[in-house]
């Protein structure tokens, strides 16, 4: 992608170089500066098209992060939010057409009766200068519905594909494990809907009286992964295992993938998930696993020019694995493995690809950062 001269200077000028760190890796050392820091469990960041970036924070922020690393003020408007466990102001996308309509979309645990449950809300970004900004005509456009979680699982990854619609992935809350093979609910599943909230044509579940219409796949645990391919158009997704079982899969429309049935790990207590197997008829393995877990969180194709190597490759993130880790692809299936910024001592929760080639990520830990990946020489 080719940058203006202005909008490269101002990438450039986000980073912090003092607080660079490097690490070793296939294509050459890399360099890791921190774009901002003094972000409460920041969650998920979004490029604006001048290189700024939108920053959530799980406790209810959101905010806009200017050239040299300065925070604006929270943003207005933000729907209150549950900030309890994994709960809180989580994902944010930027619409296809935010050029033109500045709409973007966001989802977080919404306060229910007994909890809260995943909601995915749309906005218009106005006022954005310096230090200022608010979120305006916020509608919330989709309510999962099911059982409330009382803090866990809420998955809450958005993305949106070439036609628009947008796809919203949701856990299982934990303690609500078997209605994620249940399609009379959205626990544990992931949806598709317009930019509206509205069905769009092709749900496989839609005008059937005993599944959720916005229904897209079902039996997943806790996604919390979510990119468009490139170049296929299909969306790929990660989830949590338990102990051991961490997954990447490419949901396709109406298949099951599994969760609590079979998987490739156990119980936190060591005892079996479900049947006790790995694999079962009518349920779709994953095209990959993590045993020991890493807790994947973010993902991001890579379609930069900054790694020529490493074009096409899917990177995500690892809480408990402290790491980043690259996949190489073969088609859809993955062919490689390469763990990066091992040492890092940061737990990472999302995975974007700036305009410049940089990867960027955001740390959970109540001091988190936003960091630039790229090269040192």
């Amino acid at each position: 992608m080719r940058l203006s001269v202005a909008l490269a200077a101002g990438l450039l000028a986000l980073a912090q170089p003092a607080n660079a760190q490097t690490f070793k890796s296939s294509a050459g050392e890399l360099k890791v500066e921190t774009v901002a820091g003094g972000l409460s469990h920041p969650w998920a960041l979004a490029f604006l098209p001048d290189g700024r970036m939108l920053v959530t924070e799980r406790p209810g922020r959101m905010r806009i992060v200017e050239a040299g690393g300065k925070l604006s003020a929270p943003l207005q408007g933000v729907p209150k939010v549950v900030a309890s466990g994994q709960g809180g102001l989580l994902d944010v996308v930027l619409d296809r057409g935010f050029a033109q309509n500045k709409t973007i979309y966001f989802c977080y645990a919404e306060p229910v009766s007994g909890g809260a449950r995943t909601a995915m809300a749309r906005a218009t970004l106005v006022d954005v200068k310096p230090g200022d900004g608010k979120l305006d005509d916020v509608k919330v456009i989709f309510h999962q519905e099911g059982p409330p979680s009382s803090g866990n699982h809420f998955g809450c990854r958005i993305a949106q594909s070439a036609d628009n619609n947008l796809f919203l992935t949701m856990g299982e809350h934990f303690t609500h494990r078997d209605d994620a093979q249940k399609l009379g609910n959205h626990i544990g599943k992931i949806v598709r809907v317009r930019p509206d909230g509205s069905v769009p044509d092709g749900n496989p579940f839609a005008g059937r009286n005993d599944a959720k219409p916005e229904i897209w796949s079902y039996g997943h645990r806790n996604s919390q992964g979510a990119a468009i391919h490139p170049a296929t158009g299909k969306l790929w997704e990660h989830e949590h295992g338990a102990k051991g079982g961490d997954e990447v899969n490419i949901p396709q429309a109406g298949k099951n993938y599994g969760w609590p049935v079979i998987s490739h790990g156990v119980n936190y207590d060591g005892s079996p998930v479900g049947s006790g197997k790995a694999e079962m008829p009518g349920m779709e393995q994953p095209v990959k696993t993590w045993v020991p877990s890493i807790a994947p969180s973010g993902m991001a194709f890579y379609t930069g020019d900054l790694f020529p190597a490493w074009k096409g490759s899917l990177f995500v993130g690892a809480l408990a694995g402290q790491m980043l880790v690259r996949l190489t692809l073969d088609g859809e299936r993955v062919a490689g493995e390469e763990r990066l910024l091992q040492g890092i001592r940061e737990r990472i929760r999302d995975v974007r690809i700036g305009p410049d080639g940089a990867i960027y990520l955001a740390t959970d830990n109540s001091a988190g950062r936003i960091l630039r990946v790229s090269l040192a020489k």
